[in-house]
């Protein structure tokens, strides 16, 4: 059944068209992978799904339209991880996490309600967290900063979570343990969209990939159809090695084409 959909969307900086109408059509439960070149578009229709930028065509979240839904809703409906976990405040892990209740009306993380830090418990439980939470999040490192900031996003418990390259800048067994909670949590029921260059990742976590360029959906699917040989050859303009490891599918980009 169909949680996100997005009908001939279009969306522009400036004066520069960056999304050419865009549809999908997208349901709970789901890890979706959004890939794409350089400059693709990829940000923008993260941003325009959550109706953060202005775009359009038409966007149905559970079977309203985004443009009828006011701010906080749209806030609860939403959860979005933007890059760079930046936060310039020494605030405690716990209290960023908690900044997740807000569309909730928790205004004060030293004033919670007791569901409000039910939520923010199990979100940093879900992320391993907790050991830190009363460690000022400017003296962790960056893999226990970007913990923090999915924590904060879960602690939303919103329906749908867009998370922009959470893997970033991680070492590989950071990027590897983003993406399987990412995955854990889609398979409570949340659609999960990840923006992510690696398309090796991609293939092995998600269940659905969307390929973007130069605005436009070129391919979506599964992983294997969508990141077939010929969308590598004409999106990525790259071919790629293709195996299969303890039952899940490794692409590894190999070669210019």
């Amino acid at each position: 059944m169909t949680l996100l959909s997005a009908t001939g969307v279009d969306a522009s900086l400036g004066n520069r068209k960056v999304l050419r109408d865009v549809s999908l059509s997208l349901a709970a439960g789901h890890l979706v992978a959004l890939v794409g070149p350089n400059g693709a578009g990829k940000t923008t229709l993260l941003r325009a799904l959550a109706g953060l930028i202005p775009s359009g065509g038409e966007i149905r979240i559970g079977g309203d339209t985004l443009a009828s839904l006011p701010l906080r809703e749209r806030a609860k409906r939403f959860a979005y991880l933007p890059q760079g976990h930046m936060v310039h405040w020494p605030l405690p892990a716990r209290d960023i996490v908690a900044l997740g209740r807000y569309p909730h009306g928790a205004t004060d993380p030293a004033r919670l309600s007791p569901r409000d830090m039910e939520a923010v418990l199990r979100a940093m439980l879900a992320v391993d967290v907790t050991e830190f939470g009363d460690r000022r999040v400017t003296e962790l490192s960056g893999g226990e900063r970007s913990r923090v900031a999915l924590a904060r996003v879960l602690a939303v418990e919103a329906p749908v979570i867009l998370a922009d390259e959470p893997t970033a800048s991680l070492d590989p067994r950071h990027q590897i343990d983003v993406m399987q909670k990412l995955r854990n949590v889609a398979d409570t029921g949340v659609l999960v969209i990840v923006v992510t260059h690696d398309l090796g990742l991609a293939a092995r976590f998600a269940d659905h990939v969307l390929v973007l360029s130069e605005g436009r959906l070129a391919a979506q699917g599964t992983p294997d159809a969508a990141l077939s040989e010929s969308v590598l050859a004409s999106v990525f303009r790259v071919s790629a090695y293709r195996a299969e490891f303890q039952r899940e599918v490794v692409i590894v980009p190999w070669a210019d084409v």
